[in-house]
C-alpha cells in the first residue's frame, strides 16, 4: 500500500503544528526529569507515545471528570500525557533519572523540532514567493 501524505495546506500545517508541539512536550518532560535529578524517590517520566498518538489521530477517549478516574493522572493537564519511564534502574535513593538518557531525549526532540521548523519555513517561503510573483 502506498504511503499517503497530507494533501492540503491545512493538513500539512496541522501535521507540522502537532510535530512541533510534541517535540516541545518531550523537551519539557526531559527538563523536568533533569530538574528532579537529586530528588529522592523521583520516578523519571516520558511522553506516553500511545496516548499522544491517540490524541493526534482523534481517537475516541473517555471523558475524565475526576483525576482518579480511568485516563486521568499526572501529566494530563498539560495536554500531553506522561508515564513513568520503563526499564529505568533506580539508584539507592529510589530516583530513576539517568542524565545520559535525558540528554539524548532532549537532543532527539530538538532534532524533531528543527526538522518541522525547517519544513514550516520552506512552506512560508513558497507562500511568500507566490505572493511576490503575483504582483
Amino acid at each position: 500500500m502506498p504511503i499517503t501524505f497530507p494533501t492540503s495546506d491545512a493538513q500539512t500545517m496541522s501535521a507540522l503544528r502537532r510535530t512541533l508541539s510534541l517535540a516541545a512536550a518531550k523537551q519539557v518532560v526531559s527538563a523536568s526529569n533533569l530538574a528532579n535529578l537529586s530528588t529522592p524517590g523521583y520516578k523519571a517520566q516520558e511522553v506516553d507515545f500511545d496516548e499522544a498518538l491517540d490524541q493526534q489521530v482523534g481517537g475516541a477517549r473517555l471523558a475524565v471528570t475526576n483525576g482518579k478516574h480511568l485516563g486521568g493522572g499526572p501529566g494530563t493537564a498539560s495536554g500531553v500525557s506522561t508515564k513513568e519511564t520503563e526499564d529505568a534502574a533506580a539508584r539507592r535513593d529510589g530516583n530513576t533519572v539517568q542524565v545520559d538518557r535525558e540528554l539524548l531525549n532532549m537532543t532527539r526532540a530538538a532534532g524533531e523540532f528543527a526538522r518541522a521548523q525547517t519544513a514550516l519555513a520552506a512552506k512560508f517561503r513558497l507562500v511568500r514567493y507566490a505572493l511576490n510573483e503575483s504582483r
